[in-house]
């Protein structure tokens, strides 16, 4: 991981461990499954980035999670969700489900298109205690947020129609064209990660691309500028 002289922390795309099951081609920005970085471990209690790529009629079978807190954001294709607090969803591009593991939950992910691949972004936040009851909620963007380039999407207390996550974590969805810019004020004592799911922009003057990560635990203004069509995840953490 890259220092600039803007006090950015740079994660490069390529940095990442790349995982293909054939199936599956994943690419992860922290250590997970077989890939190891004691180096990239997670970032304050982010702990998991993955950047999944499924094979039509493919997915994950049922297997088990506790005491984590997982989001996914569906960027195209269609992500198929069953669990065993009875819920069978599917959720569709631009939307994001949330699930709190709490004292333990199984479910599944599945591409159920014949035709179409999937891609999502799989993130996991360690809560901020251990064994809460098992939830699953959804964001759904309203007509409002569909055009809008800074989107509270995730907080610890559901502001602004956001889904509820049990940690001290405020997730923006970020969506601009070309030449836009939006801003975000860090706090002292807080952690900035910003992660680009696809796309280009400039963080503070750093240029990133798809793929890229970047965080700061320097307390001021970040500036993203979009250089072209970009879709990125911001995260604004205790």
């Amino acid at each position: 991981m890259k220092t600039t002289t803007s006090g950015l922390n740079i994660r490069r795309a390529g940095e990442r461990g790349h995982a293909d099951h054939g199936w599956l081609k994943s690419n992860h920005t922290f250590s997970f499954a077989d890939y190891y970085d004691p180096a990239h471990m997670g970032f304050r209690s982010l702990r998991v980035i993955n950047d999944d790529r499924v094979a039509p009629g493919q997915g994950f079978g049922t297997h088990p999670h506790r005491d984590m807190e997982i989001f996914s954001y569906v960027l195209d294709g269609v992500l198929e969700h069953k669990d065993s607090m009875g819920n069978g969803r599917q959720v569709q591009p631009g939307r994001i489900q949330l699930m709190s593991a709490g004292r333990g939950i199984t479910h599944s992910e599945f591409n159920p298109s014949r035709s179409l691949p999937l891609h999502f972004l799989q993130i996991w936040i360690q809560p901020r205690e251990r064994g809460v009851e098992p939830s699953y909620t959804e964001w759904h963007p309203k007509p409002e947020h569909v055009n809008a380039a800074k989107v509270l999407v995730i907080s610890p207390d559901g502001r602004d129609g956001s889904a509820t996550i049990h940690q001290d974590a405020d997730i923006y969805r970020i969506r601009m064209n070309a030449g836009q810019t939006v801003t975000h004020d860090l706090k002292a004592g807080r952690g900035a990660w910003l992660q680009v799911a696809q796309g280009a922009l400039t963080l503070n003057g750093v240029d990133l691309e798809t793929g890229d990560g970047a965080n700061t635990e320097q307390a001021g203004r970040l500036t993203l500028t979009a250089t072209r069509p970009t879709e990125a995840i911001l995260f604004d953490l205790n």
